[in-house]
């Protein structure tokens, strides 16, 4: 598997090596001794969501702040344009977000460490969408982002009309959430 920096410390794409034959195919999803050599030092992943959304639903900018928690993400079936925004008070790249197609076809993932929120566009009539996490879901220790907030400026795919729930419409700005107690266990 190739692992590639994205420019946003932690935040990285995973490229698995596929065997494709007659019968199908086979890949490693997460491999801890490879992800270490490349400077992710996961502990473990304690917890597997799966979601499936249809087109235009957007999901995000989810995060959890108590316990922390990292999210591999990966689509299963169909595709989504899957977005990482920075919200770490100290990182030099505060703010900053990362976006990439991620497919069934493709396989590639995306990790996202604490202090990070993501979310994703579903760009195909359907995706499925599983996610690996570092901590368990803890609903009282969760927030979100506003998906479209205007200071990070995420270049969502042609979604004309979005269909959010109505938690991910009424999220706070990223300056909103900076201004919590919260905001400083990143």
């Amino acid at each position: 598997m190739k692992i590639e920096e994205t420019g946003l410390r932690g935040l990285y794409v995973i490229k698995p090596q596929v065997r494709e034959d007659s019968r199908g195919f086979f890949m490693e999803v997460f491999r801890e001794d490879i992800f270490k050599e490349n400077g992710l030092n996961i502990e473990k992943f304690v917890q597997q969501n799966h979601s499936r959304s249809v087109k235009g639903v957007v999901r995000g900018l989810h995060f959890q702040y108590n316990p922390p928690l990292g999210k591999l993400i990966r689509v299963i079936n169909g595709k989504a344009f899957v977005v990482a925004v920075d919200i770490r008070k100290k990182s030099i790249t505060l703010g900053q977000w990362f976006g990439i197609e991620l497919s069934a076809e493709n396989k590639n993932l995306l990790y996202a460490p604490a202090g990070f929120a993501s979310g994703f566009a579903v760009t195909a009539d359907v995706a499925e969408v599983e996610y690996l996490y570092t901590a368990p879901y803890n609903q009282a220790g969760e927030s979100n982002i506003l998906w479209n907030d205007e200071k990070i400026g995420i270049k969502w795919p042609d979604i004309s009309n979005p269909t959010l729930s109505d938690r991910d419409k009424n999220a706070r700005t990223l300056s909103e959430w900076l201004n919590t107690p919260e905001s400083n266990l990143f």
